[in-house]
């Protein structure tokens, strides 16, 4: 097995899972993970006996190597990281869905997926030119949510559209008439988000209930992954 390791690459085969914490949630979801590196710094903590129970059960390969985390990481507190294959899974048909369009920041994306993991949101749609998913920076941010999820690409929305035509849409618009606390969700639905600067096109006015979250005029607007939080908390509760 060739466990040569260089900076991650977008168009790769492999990403990383950086951190003990991200590396549990990654062997406790089954996804198919190579090998682990372990720094010479690395002390046990309350998942280290389970990760390495697991790492013998699957067989994963052990490799000590300061060296390479200088390589992978920028965070000096990574002792650990898992090296896995990209893989792709799809969204569940008939569940509730989180859909982003555009969504350039991975600690946004990272955030949200664990929000919608919290509040049992299992099903992410990226669409369009946004942020990799696989990305460690986006990995790390999900605090390994994202290995709980189902998270599926489209080209456009159009795409997504055509797949989840029963759902019921709900973006999130500045223009938008409906307050968010005036909404009634119905299921299945899809919570639709924009791009941090620029929003959702005007195009989605018309599709579904477009709402508002309303906030003081102090502000332009709210982060996005903050916005996603509140429409997620409003739609399950």
């Amino acid at each position: 097995m060739n466990n040569l390791v260089g900076k991650y690459k977008k168009d790769g085969e492999y990403s990383y899972a950086l951190g003990t914490t991200i590396v549990f949630e990654l062997l406790k979801n089954n996804i198919k993970c190579d090998c682990l590196y372990v720094h010479s710094k690395f002390r046990e903590n309350e998942y280290t006996a389970q990760i390495f129970e697991m790492a013998e059960a699957k067989k994963i390969e052990i490799i000590n190597s300061d060296k390479i985390f200088n390589t992978l990481s920028d965070k000096e507190n990574c002792f650990l990281i898992g090296k896995f294959k990209k893989y792709k899974k799809q969204l569940v048909a008939d569940a509730n869905h989180v859909v982003l369009v555009n969504i350039s920041n991975s600690g946004n994306l990272g955030t949200i997926m664990r929000t919608s993991l919290g509040f049992g949101i299992w099903n992410i749609a990226i669409i369009g030119q946004s942020v990799d998913i696989f990305d460690p920076k986006t990995i790390r941010a999900s605090m390994g949510a994202i290995f709980s999820l189902n998270v599926e690409l489209f080209n456009n929305f159009e795409q997504y559209q055509a797949k989840f035509s029963i759902h019921s849409y709900y973006p999130f618009m500045l223009k938008a008439k409906t307050q968010l606390h005036n909404a009634h969700f119905t299921r299945p639905y899809s919570l639709i988000f924009g791009n941090e600067s620029s929003g959702l096109d005007d195009k989605f006015l018309n599709m579904g209930t477009p709402i508002i979250i309303k906030h003081e005029n102090t502000i332009d607007s709210l982060n996005l992954a903050i916005s996603v939080a509140i429409a997620i908390f409003h739609a399950t509760k």
